[in-house]
């Protein structure tokens, strides 16, 4: 994503990295963005609290760090030149509920990049734990019609698919834990799983493999979209620009 903004020219006074974690790409924004105020928000206070580093030299200007939902941001309308989000949509109950505030919070001519999962991703461990225990992901497609929906023009979709291996499905699991990647859905049985589900896991996953390797699929999802002016005001008058 860092990568694809050397296409894009812009000069935002103020970077939103939603979803931020531990704000290591707050920090890349802010060094790219030397003269912009940037912010770091996720929903996770520690999370936040990870990402404290001390202060590096080019570093005038820290990000700020904000504890608040992707769907209910504390900041005026039209406030953000560029809304960041690397890998964060896909925890969020509703996605079209975060485009829209990122819809809400960006000016006029900003920009919105993120990444987020496609359906594709897990779908090796999706099979053999089912779909209760897996959280599924929203398809490009559907993410595409969300951004229109939000109110966001011209919006680009592209999609990568990534194959990680692994040695057996202990490791696969010991992964995903040691990452913090967990089954996101309400409805998730609240206690363990017990050792004989955990047996049967492993026992699927062991089917799986094949010349001694486990593939595990990743689908990852880019988007980007503009805030172009409004067409229609509040009361729904067309508006029509006079040169």
């Amino acid at each position: 994503m860092l990568e694809r903004l050397n296409y894009v020219k812009i000069a935002p006074r103020r970077v939103l990295d939603a979803g931020s974690g531990p704000a290591r790409d707050a920090r890349a924004l802010a060094k790219r963005y030397r003269k912009a105020d940037v912010l770091a928000l996720d929903f996770s206070q520690a999370m936040l609290h990870a990402g404290r580093p001390r202060l590096r030299f080019f570093e005038r200007r820290p990000p700020q760090r904000v504890c608040a939902d992707l769907a209910r941001q504390p900041f005026a309308g039209a406030s953000i030149g560029l809304v960041w989000s690397n890998m964060a949509l896909h925890w969020t109950a509703d996605p079209l509920a975060a485009l829209r505030e990122f819809h809400r919070v960006l000016a006029i001519e900003g920009l919105l990049m993120f990444s987020t999962l496609g359906p594709d991703t897990l779908a090796e461990l999706r099979q053999a734990a089912g779909d209760a225990r897996v959280h599924s992901f929203t398809d490009m497609h559907d993410l595409g019609d969300m951004l229109v929906e939000a109110g966001f023009a011209e919006p680009v979709m592209d999609t990568e698919r990534v194959t990680l291996v692994f040695a057996e499905g202990a490791a696969l699991l010991a992964d995903l834990r040691a990452s913090g990647q967990t089954c996101a859905l309400s409805a998730r049985s609240p206690g363990l799983t017990g050792r004989r589900f955990h047996a049967s896991l492993l026992e699927k996953l062991a089917a799986q493999v094949r010349g001694g390797k486990l593939p595990v699929s990743y689908e990852v999802v880019y988007g980007h979209a503009w805030k172009a002016a409004p067409k229609h005001t509040a009361d729904g008058r067309s508006v029509i620009k006079i040169f």
